[in-house]
């Protein structure tokens, strides 16, 4: 098949790997698969198996100037793309450019699955403080995922729970849940990682990895610590990941300091895909310090998947549908003082797990996208 990915990112450059990167890169064993490319992000350039369009003309930083200003040009690009490429079916999984795909699917008679990786609305409105624009930006980007939603053939998403949240606007979907690699996140010893950081062997780790924006609360977890470090001195943080269009590291690196716990959090910036296992290895405790409540409710993480391929301990806020999955790592809390006992809990017994995720491996995700692609053959 001949397969257009519009996704959510910069495909070559974001710094973070999407579940299209992981999923896509697989099926582009089996198929030739073009993706389009908005030169939003600054970061290297990721090796692809997947044929790239280009598909920016003005490369602004700014994603909302970049998606915006860069619309009239997808609509032309995209019907190029259909056209010139005999392209067979599009995933869409984008607010303004999935619109231009969708227009020019539907002008050459080619379906289009709308592939709803969180609740857009929502991760819109997130990037930005003021509350004003944010019900403006939540409403706008609900306005047009609705009505991308309505013109595709077929929806997937990612949690149980945002299935019901379609169904409750009348859309029917498919659950495609996120997963993990199972081949690179596996337990290992973390002895040799820990020496390069300058953590001792014995030093009790709570661990973050992924996006440092302010839909996790960090803040709340760096706040604990002066506490926790009463109870245990050998007690660090160690955040791996950056952020992406926001100040918030800057806000959490000051906080640190006004604390007085500067020497005891470690922020190692972004590292590639597959070196996340040796840093998540040197964590006692893994975190999903999830922030907002309209977000837990229909989260399905990827970090849950790669945490527990590594065998580590969970600490995390309520998630419905993490908790539906269950195991014996996963830790709620639900306060700051329930954070602190469930890490005072994991501080003596640094317990690890064997848990198997073959059903929620990459490759078995990418077989369950192209059982949908089979049925519009």
């Amino acid at each position: 098949m001949n397969i257009l990915l519009v996704s959510t990112q910069d495909y070559i450059h974001h710094p973070i790997p999407s579940r299209h990167h992981y999923i896509f890169e697989e099926l582009a064993n089996r198929h030739e698969i073009h993706v389009a490319h908005f030169h939003v992000s600054r970061g290297e350039a990721r090796e692809t198996r997947l044929i790239i369009d280009e598909a920016t003309q003005f490369p602004f930083k700014n994603p909302l100037l970049h998606y915006t200003l860069n619309t009239p040009y997808h609509f032309h690009v995209f019907n190029k793309i259909i056209r010139n490429e005999e392209i067979d079916i599009v995933v869409a999984a984008h607010v303004l450019a999935g619109t231009a795909v969708i227009h020019a699917a539907k002008k050459y008679d080619v379906p289009v699955i709308f592939d709803l990786k969180d609740w857009f609305p929502d991760s819109a409105a997130a990037y930005f403080k003021n509350r004003l624009i944010q019900n403006i930006v939540r409403k706008s980007v609900w306005k047009i995922t609705r009505k991308n939603l309505a013109a595709c053939d077929r929806i997937t998403t990612v949690s149980p729970s945002l299935v019901e949240k379609l169904k409750g606007f009348g859309f029917s979907s498919d659950l495609i849940t996120n997963g993990v690699d199972i081949n690179i996140f596996q337990p290992m010893d973390g002895r040799k990682t820990r020496n390069e950081l300058g953590i001792g062997d014995e030093v009790f780790v709570i661990g973050f990895c992924g996006s440092i924006e302010r839909w996790y609360a960090i803040d709340e977890m760096i706040r604990a610590l002066p506490v926790l470090i009463r109870y245990r001195p050998d007690t660090k943080m160690l955040v791996v990941g950056g952020s992406l269009f926001t100040d918030y590291q800057i806000t959490l690196t000051r906080l640190a300091k006004d604390l007085g716990v500067s020497d005891q959090v470690i922020f190692t910036g972004t590292k590639p895909y597959n070196e996340l296992p040796r840093y998540i290895a040197v964590m006692d405790a893994c975190t999903i310090p999830l922030s907002p409540p309209q977000w837990s409710d229909i989260a399905l993480p990827n970090k849950f998947f790669e945490y527990s391929a590594c065998g580590k301990p969970i600490v995390m806020r309520p998630i419905p549908d993490v908790e539906q999955i269950g195991g014996p790592n996963l830790f709620v809390y639900r306060t700051q003082e329930e954070f602190i006992t469930q890490i005072q809990n994991l501080m003596f017994s640094r317990p690890t797990f064997s848990i198997n995720l073959e059903k929620y491996s990459w490759k078995e995700k990418s077989r369950q996208f192209e059982e949908i692609f089979k049925s519009f053959s």
